[in-house]
C-alpha cells in the first residue's frame, strides 16, 4: 500500500513540474509540430529501390540515391536515378526556403535541361510514380488546421490520429489527410489522402520501420493510388546519418553535373 501511495505522489509531483512531458496532453498543433521537426539527423545519404506496379501487376524498378542536408532547420535534397537506362541520370532537387516553401527542379539528361516545377504542376506524378511533386515536399505548418481524432495501433505501435485540412488560400490537390503518427517518434506511419470532394484517393504506408543510428527510419514505404489501382514501393537498402556531407553537394550546379 505504501508503495502505491509513493508512486501516486511521484506522479503528482512530475505533473506539477512546469513543462513536464509526463502528464502533458499534446494539442493537435503540437503533434503536427513534433512530426514536422522530428529527428532525422543533420544530413543523410541513402540508396533505394523504387518499384512501380500497374493495375495488371506489371512491375518496373528504378534505383536511386538521395542526399539530404539540413541547415537552420531547412532541408535540401537531391535525388539521382541510376537505373534503368531510360531514367539514368535524371535528378530531382528540392530546396526549402524561409517559411518552408520549397523550390523544386527536375533535371532531364537526354535534353541536358533543368525544369523548374511550378505550383500548378505539383499535382503531377513524380517520374510516373504514385507520389506527386506535392508529396515530395514538406508543407508549412501554418497552412493547415489540425484535429485529433483519437488513438490507434498500427503494426503494434501506438499512434495519434491527426486530421489535417488546408486553410483557405492554401494550394493543395488534397482536401484532407488523416495521418497516424507514431507516438514515440512522431513519424507518420500511415496517411490517407482525400480529394476536394472528400473521396479517399491515395494511401501511404510505412511497411518497415526501425532505428538506424538511433534514429527512427522508414525503410520500406508504399503509396497506393486507389483510383488508378497503381502502387509504388520504395525500399531503402542503405542509409547513413550525420555524415561529412557538404551542403554544396546539393545544389542546382550538382543537379546538372552528371
Amino acid at each position: 500500500m505504501n508503495i502505491l501511495k509513493n508512486i501516486l505522489i511521484l506522479i503528482f509531483i512530475l505533473c506539477m513540474i512546469p513543462g513536464s512531458l509526463f502528464c502533458e496532453e499534446l494539442s493537435p498543433e503540437k503533434i503536427a509540430y513534433n512530426s514536422f521537426h522530428r529527428d532525422r539527423g543533420s544530413n543523410s545519404i541513402s540508396s533505394s529501390q523504387m518499384v512501380l506496379i500497374d493495375e495488371n501487376g506489371k512491375k518496373r524498378s528504378r534505383n536511386f540515391t538521395l542526399k539530404r542536408f539540413v541547415e537552420n532547420k531547412l532541408e535540401h535534397q537531391l535525388i539521382r536515378f541510376l537505373t534503368p537506362a531510360d531514367i539514368e541520370g535524371t535528378g530531382f532537387l528540392a530546396i526549402e526556403k524561409e517559411g518552408y516553401e520549397t523550390d523544386q527542379f527536375l533535371y532531364l539528361p537526354a535534353l541536358r535541361r533543368t525544369r523548374r516545377i511550378v505550383s500548378s504542376q505539383k499535382d503531377q506524378r513524380f517520374v510516373n510514380s504514385d507520389f506527386t511533386y506535392e508529396d515530395m515536399e514538406r508543407h508549412p505548418l501554418d497552412d493547415y488546421t489540425y484535429k485529433i481524432q483519437g488513438d490507434a495501433k498500427v503494426n503494434n505501435v501506438d499512434c495519434y490520429i491527426l486530421v489535417s485540412h488546408p486553410k483557405e488560400g492554401t494550394k493543395s490537390q488534397y482536401g484532407k489527410t488523416i495521418s497516424l503518427i507514431h507516438k514515440e517518434s512522431f513519424t507518420p506511419v500511415l496517411i490517407k489522402f482525400f480529394d476536394k470532394k472528400d473521396l479517399h484517393v491515395k494511401t501511404y504506408k510505412v511497411l518497415k520501420f526501425n532505428k538506424v543510428q538511433g534514429i527512427w527510419t522508414e525503410l520500406t514505404v508504399s503509396m497506393e493510388d486507389i483510383i488508378k489501382n497503381h502502387k509504388t514501393y520504395i525500399n531503402t537498402e542503405k542509409i547513413l546519418y550525420n555524415t561529412d556531407l557538404n551542403k554544396d553537394e546539393i545544389s542546382q550546379k550538382m543537379l546538372e553535373y552528371y
